[in-house]
C-alpha cells in the first residue's frame, strides 16, 4: 500500500510573518476598499481572485479535448483460428447391418466380414472423441486421395481399456482393399477386415459424454442373461462424430459373444 506525504508549514513561519510586517510600514496607507473579496478557495463563479487579474503563465501547452483532431484507432485484427477437422462425408454409406436398431430393446444381428482400411492408436478417456475424429478422418483423407472408394460407417474396436484410457482400431468399410497397395498411402494405414459373426446390438443416440449410461445397460443386460462376450466392443457412427456434446449423434454398439 502507498503512503501520502503530508506537506509542513510551521518552516519560515516566523520570518514570512516579520517581512510581511517590514513591507507594509513602508508603503502609504491605502485608499478605502471594498469589501475585501472572497477567498481564493472559494470565488464567486466567473470572477477572477485580485491575486491572479492576470493569467500566470503555464510550463506546458493544454493538450487538445478528449477526440479533438485524433484519428480513430483502428480494431486490433481477430486471430486467425486453426482450420476445423473436415467432418467424413459418411452420408449415403451403409451400415454393418442394414436395418435401423431400437434404442429401447437390444437386437440379435450378424455382422458380415467387409473389407475396411485400419488405423491403431491409443488415447486418455478425456480426450476419446477428438482422438477417433481425428483418426478417422486420417483414414479417409488416404483412402481419397489413393482413389479407394469408402462405402461404410467408421467403425471403432476398442481392444483394451482401463482406467486411463484405451487402445482402439478405427476402420473405415471399403469396396475392396488395393493390391497392390497404392503409393502415398500413411505406414501406419493397413488394410483387413471388420468383425464379423453373431453380436448383439445396442443403439446410443445422444451425446458421446453420456454414452457411458449405455454401456451401463449393455452389461446389465449381459449380466442378466448370463451371456460371455469378447473382450472387444464395437461402435459404428451412424451420424458423423463431431463432438463430446452433440445431440444428434447415433451409435451402434456390437457385443460379440464368445
Amino acid at each position: 500500500m502507498m503512503k501520502t506525504r503530508l506537506p509542513t508549514i510551521a518552516i519560515g513561519l516566523a520570518a514570512s510573518l516579520a517581512c510581511g510586517a517590514s513591507v507594509l510600514a513602508q508603503q502609504p496607507a491605502p485608499a478605502p476598499s471594498p469589501a475585501p473579496a472572497p477567498s481564493p478557495a472559494a470565488p464567486p463563479a466567473g470572477t477572477p481572485s485580485p491575486a491572479q487579474s492576470t493569467p500566470l503563465p503555464t510550463t506546458t501547452a493544454p493538450g487538445p479535448g478528449p477526440g479533438a483532431n485524433q484519428a480513430p484507432i483502428p480494431p486490433a485484427p481477430e486471430k486467425a483460428l486453426p482450420p476445423a477437422t473436415p467432418v467424413p462425408p459418411t452420408a449415403g454409406r451403409v451400415p454393418l447391418v442394414a436395418n435401423p436398431g431400437d434404442p429401447s430393446d437390444v437386437d440379435e444381428v450378424t455382422l458380415p466380414a467387409k473389407p475396411a482400411a485400419i488405423l491403431s492408436g491409443t488415447a486418455k478417456w478425456d480426450q476419446a472423441v477428438p482422438s477417433l475424429k481425428e483418426a478417422i478422418a486420417k483414414a479417409e483423407a488416404a483412402l481419397a486421395q489413393a482413389g479407394i472408394k469408402a462405402t461404410g460407417k467408421p467403425i471403432s474396436v476398442f481392444t483394451r481399456t482401463d482406467d486411463d484410457g484405451f487402445q482402439y482400431e478405427v476402420m473405415v468399410p471399403v469396396e475392396a482393399a488395393p493390391n497392390p497397395r497404392p503409393a502415398g498411402l500413411p505406414d501406419d494405414l493397413r488394410f483387413g477386415a471388420t468383425p464379423s459373426g453373431k453380436a448383439l446390438r445396442f443403439t446410443h443416440k445422444g451425446p458421446y459424454e453420456s454414452i457411458d449410461q449405455t454401456y451401463e445397460t449393455v452389461t446389465a443386460y449381459l449380466d442378466a442373461k448370463g451371456i460371455i462376450v469378447q473382450d472387444a466392443f464395437v461402435e459404428e457412427y451412424l451420424t458423423p462424430l463431431n463432438s463430446p456434446s452433440d445431440e444428434a449423434l447415433e451409435v451402434n454398439i456390437y457385443a460379440l459373444p464368445k
